[in-house]
């Protein structure tokens, strides 16, 4: 096989074919995704240098929001750098090592975002329900520890995919068609071996992250309802709700497109093009990192008034120099 070691049928490089068929329009279709990949980089990084500026952000809920930012830009950075290259340098080619690496950190990094959702949710669980201990059960021991084993939790998972992407044995050449290194839509289609034990992980992975931090969420929000609908006044019901509303966004934002990309390629994989299939899959990942820091912007008024805040102080700074 070309590209591949004869001995073992394990390729020494993939060749990444972008969008089958569109090839002539790759420029084109490159530049909403590029300028998506600009947003979500420079409104994730103006979030994490904001919280760590502003002395009235260093609370817990932006404590979570920095770390889903980070998370966010890492994610996308993981593939949409790479997928640029092959759009307009046609650098196509990926060594195989490299093409796991880059699995692994997709998988890995979509498994953290799920996790800080989770966290936030919890943290919104503590602020309305137990306020007047809100500080002392989120101190910063507490956060520490729940952000490593959310971290801890999905690199562990994921590193058995590598090794049973790894193992297969690969005769249908090394033509993957898709824009970066995935298992499930691209890489294992080329195996000849016998892939249902990836598929059998990969839907205890899905159950472990993803239907546990949806567990953990959909239980934070009953407890939230709960003592809301308890509460006196209308006011404070609705204050209470309103500092929920750009998480509960986010977590729309994050889940329908997983949620839609993993029913269209079960339920829709022999109808949909497959073209369609791969921009589903680009937008669940990009989504997220793009809007989430609009979302955050938009609704939480202490980021409102960190960044106008943060712009003066900048124009005093500039203005004495």
């Amino acid at each position: 096989m070309h590209g591949a070691n004869s001995s073992s049928l394990t390729p020494r490089y993939f060749i990444l074919n972008g969008i089958p068929g569109l090839e002539a329009a790759h420029v084109w279709i490159s530049l909403p995704f590029c300028f998506m990949y600009i947003i979500a980089v420079l409104g994730n990084c103006g979030l994490i240098y904001l919280i760590s500026h502003e002395e009235a952000l260093h609370r817990p809920m932006y404590y979570f929001l920095a770390l889903l930012s980070l998370t966010d830009v890492s994610g996308c950075t993981s593939f949409v750098p790479n997928m640029l290259c092959i759009f307009w340098l046609n650098l196509k080619v990926i060594d195989f090592n490299a093409c796991l690496v880059q699995m692994f950190f997709i998988h890995m990094l979509t498994g953290m975002e799920s996790g800080v959702l989770m966290l936030m949710a919890l943290d919104r669980y503590v602020a309305i329900c137990y306020p007047l201990r809100y500080s002392t059960i989120l101190n910063n021991t507490a956060i520490t520890k729940v952000v490593l084993a959310t971290f801890t939790r999905s690199v562990l998972i994921m590193i058995p995919f590598t090794f049973l992407i790894r193992r297969l044995p690969y005769c249908r050449g090394n033509l993957v068609h898709h824009k970066y290194c995935d298992q499930i839509m691209s890489v294992a289609k080329l195996s000849c071996g016998n892939t249902r034990i990836n598929a059998i992980y990969g839907l205890i992975a899905a159950i472990l992250i993803g239907g546990f931090d949806m567990f953990c969420i959909s239980m934070s929000y009953t407890m939230i309802i709960r003592a809301v609908v308890n509460l006196s006044s209308a006011d404070a019901r609705h204050k209470a709700f309103s500092t929920c509303t750009s998480h509960i966004c986010a977590i729309v934002i994050t889940y329908v497109p997983a949620f839609f990309n993993y029913f269209t390629h079960r339920f829709g994989g022999r109808i949909i093009p497959h073209h369609v299939h791969i921009f589903i899959a680009n937008l669940y990942l990009l989504l997220p990192p793009t809007l989430n820091p609009i979302v955050y912007g938009v609704k939480t008024k202490k980021i409102h008034e960190g960044v106008i805040k943060l712009f003066f102080r900048e124009r005093d700074i500039l203005s004495m120099k």
